[in-house]
């Protein structure tokens, strides 16, 4: 019988693009317009919001190292916290995954829209693309995480060339003029920096994306921590600079207004053909995010069924070994999603999907913060190697800028965020009164075997198992 091939793996290349791939999405080509009315002290903000993802990305990275296991914060979150933790980590952060993937298939159909503007006005047509693109991509990582994986590869070398463009060549264009007061908030400078941060924090969820996959990829010990960091600092420096260049290029007033501000900031230093270049460049990215996001949606809901905190179906997989069955049920519930919002009000809906995704996202990693904490004091020797006093305090400082990030989301988030984490607890007892009966089934079979045994062969002797072996001959 010939052995079954080895799984093809995510190699560093893949792991690394699929972190800065997951983070780079849809949203960076709108931030500097959201960004417009607070002025240049968003850059502070900005840096406030890099520093935490930076401190985020190396406590994954540590807990990458010590406990390589699928499932990411899940992971992490259910070995130090136990169970009912484990699965309000995965039954958020799962819903924030195909959430998210349904805001990022309408982006894409947006940014699509400025070569096929029929997108614009028929809402059918629309609602179609989105679907279509949303199943091809299912298809793909359906195939096996490494198909998944080379258009990741592809897509975010392909969507970083027009952010390189202004936030690299753009800066030798900038007019000081066009920054315009500091801050341009009205308000103190604290209030401005919190404010802006809480607006740059979604740009930086995903940064955990390469956990999360973790028995799909090439050494991950070594892999998973180096993609993380360097994925997070690449992505921070990407941001930063862009956003120092188009509030350069791009007069105050005018940005504050702009729909396309990197394709206003590229026509103005380069002219009309690069505002086409980044137009493009935004749809290939938006594509590109959610190829990454699909590949994830089913490994979260694989993880906590193998471990008894999902239902027993999203264990299934398919030939290449990816979790078929939760990336279409993920799937599924984007399509339906899709299908309940596309109407004259889409833009609002969605946008608040993404705040409630964020929420639903940074909790999680508040939970792996302390969970390396927790871990540090109760498994040491996982750890080898690292400092317990630098690992502690880094993680400390982590887990506060987490708690920040979700202060900073706002009442309303919060509010309806709570509510969609506590809608999980039903299911989370459904699923444990099910093992429980299961439990109690195998049991009452147990015993029952052997009595019969006993009733046909005895009592066994001491030191003898209640059922008798079979014979020597059986196979």
């Amino acid at each position: 019988m010939s052995a079954k091939p080895a799984r093809r793996k995510l190699g560093p290349w893949m792991a690394t693009a699929l972190v800065v791939g997951n983070m780079i999405g849809s949203g960076v080509f709108l931030l500097p317009s959201t960004l417009a009315e607070y002025g240049p002290i968003s850059l502070v903000a900005w840096g406030f919001t890099a520093a935490g993802a930076i401190l985020l990305a190396l406590v994954f990275a540590r807990l990458a190292r010590a406990y390589p296991r699928t499932g990411g914060p899940y992971a992490y979150a259910r070995r130090a916290f136990g169970d009912f933790v484990g699965f309000q980590t995965a039954w958020g952060y799962w819903i924030a995954v195909w959430a998210g993937n349904a805001a990022i298939a309408v982006a894409f159909v947006g940014y699509l829209a400025h070569f096929w503007p029929a997108l614009r006005d028929d809402r059918i047509l629309a609602a179609g693309v989105g679907l279509a693109t949303i199943w091809l991509l299912t298809a793909v990582n359906a195939y096996g995480v490494r198909g998944g994986g080379a258009v990741q590869v592809v897509t975010t070398v392909v969507k970083l060339v027009p952010l390189l463009l202004v936030a690299v060549v753009g800066l030798f264009f900038v007019e000081a003029g066009n920054y315009g007061e500091f801050n341009a908030s009205g308000g103190s400078a604290f209030s401005a920096v919190t404010a802006a941060a809480a607006l740059t924090l979604w740009s930086f969820i995903g940064l955990e994306s390469a956990t999360v996959p973790a028995e799909d990829v090439e050494d991950p010990e070594r892999t998973i921590p180096r993609a993380t960091v360097a994925g997070t600092a690449v992505t921070a420096l990407v941001y930063i600079l862009g956003t120092v260049a188009v509030l350069g290029l791009v007069p105050a007033a005018a940005l504050a207004t702009s729909t396309a501000p990197f394709a206003d900031a590229a026509g103005a230093a380069f002219g009309g053909w690069a505002a086409d270049l980044v137009a493009a460049g935004a749809a290939i990215s938006a594509f590109g995010a959610l190829n990454g996001w699909i590949l994830l949606q089913g490994q979260i809901p694989f993880a906590a069924a193998r471990d008894g905190l999902f239902p027993r179906v999203f264990t299934r997989t398919g030939r290449g070994g990816a979790p078929v069955v939760g990336l279409a049920v993920s799937s599924v519930l984007v399509t339906g999603l899709m299908l309940m919002n596309y109407n004259a009000a889409l833009v609002d809906q969605f946008t608040f999907i993404i705040l409630l995704a964020t929420l639903t996202t940074v909790i999680p990693y508040s939970y792996a913060a302390v969970a390396e904490l927790v871990l540090l004091a109760t498994d040491r020797a996982a750890f080898s190697g690292g400092r317990l006093a630098r690992d502690a305090v880094i993680a400390l400082l982590a887990f506060g800028y987490s708690a920040w990030a979700i202060a900073g989301a706002g009442y309303e988030v919060v509010y309806k965020g709570t509510l969609l984490i506590l809608a999980g607890m039903p299911v989370y007892a459904w699923l444990k009164y099910r093992a429980k009966g299961v439990h109690d089934q195998e049991v009452d079979a147990e015993i029952e075997t052997a009595v019969e045994a006993a009733e046909l062969y005895g009592p066994p002797p001491p030191g003898r198992p209640a059922t008798p072996e079979p014979p020597a001959h059986a196979a």
